[in-house]
């Protein structure tokens, strides 16, 4: 069942965490920074106080935000949200030639970047996810870390929508 904002607003560090804690993929610490900005307006106030906590942090902590996503399309152990996510998108039904070729781009993406290539899979199809895939290959390192970053918040959005009851 849904929560609600105002539910969220009266929890406890720790329940509120525990609600919340994997909206930004294996990073719990967002929810918990993001607690202390209680009363929560709402769903767009509390996305961008979760967001605002992301902004806020060292590169290099943004960096393991980022490397905490799972390659698109692989077979690895990941969040649950991120393999329905994937799903809604297709890409737990690829064929073998889909398979090769996402497989391809993750290497040469992770090669290039250092980290793996991000994207709100809900906006997209398996389609314009290779062929973002193939534009976003040519962008610099910055560039893409801040696409990463970008695409993350998007994800987050998601993410909540699927957690929380508007009032």
């Amino acid at each position: 069942m849904p929560l609600t904002i105002s539910e969220l607003n009266q929890m406890s560090q720790e329940a509120f965490v525990n609600a919340l804690g994997a909206v930004f993929e294996d990073t719990p610490a967002i929810a918990q920074k993001a607690w202390k900005a209680r009363p929560f307006a709402d769903l767009a106030d509390l996305h961008q106080k979760m967001v605002d906590v992301v902004e806020w942090m060292p590169p290099d902590e943004q960096l393991a935000l980022i490397r905490a996503h799972p390659d698109l399309g692989s077979k690895a152990k990941m969040a649950e949200a991120s393999i329905q996510e994937q799903a809604g998108a297709g890409l737990d039904r690829l064929t073998p030639k889909e398979y090769s070729q996402l497989h391809s781009l993750n290497q040469k993406y992770q090669d290039r970047f250092g980290f793996p290539f991000i994207i709100a899979v809900k906006n997209h199809t398996k389609a314009s996810i290779l062929e973002a895939f193939k534009q976003r290959l040519k962008n610099t390192v910055e560039v893409e870390r801040e696409r990463a970053i970008a695409e993350i918040t998007q994800i987050a959005w998601f993410r909540l929508l699927n957690l929380i009851q508007e009032s």
